[in-house]
């Protein structure tokens, strides 16, 4: 059962350390004793790395679009 009130946009804000010191502390004394908070946090911290390793590149076709643009303005 939980029995902290902390949302997972707290939880967010602790794992990018955006939380004020008195908040860092509770979050770090709740994580401690509240298995549910702690199951939460593990799977913030999971999307996390997941989005970290996730990379985006843009499609061949946009770059070649933009290549043959940036040669029509060198001419």
């Amino acid at each position: 059962m939980s029995i902290h009130n902390f949302t997972p946009e707290d939880l967010v804000q602790y794992l990018y350390n955006e939380t004020s010191p008195q908040k860092t502390e509770a979050i770090k004394a709740a994580l401690e004793t509240d298995r549910h908070l702690k199951e939460m946090y593990d799977v913030i911290v999971s999307a996390q790395k997941r989005l970290e390793a996730f990379q985006l590149s843009p499609r061949e076709e946009v770059v070649n679009k933009i290549l043959r643009h940036a040669k029509k303005g060198n001419s």
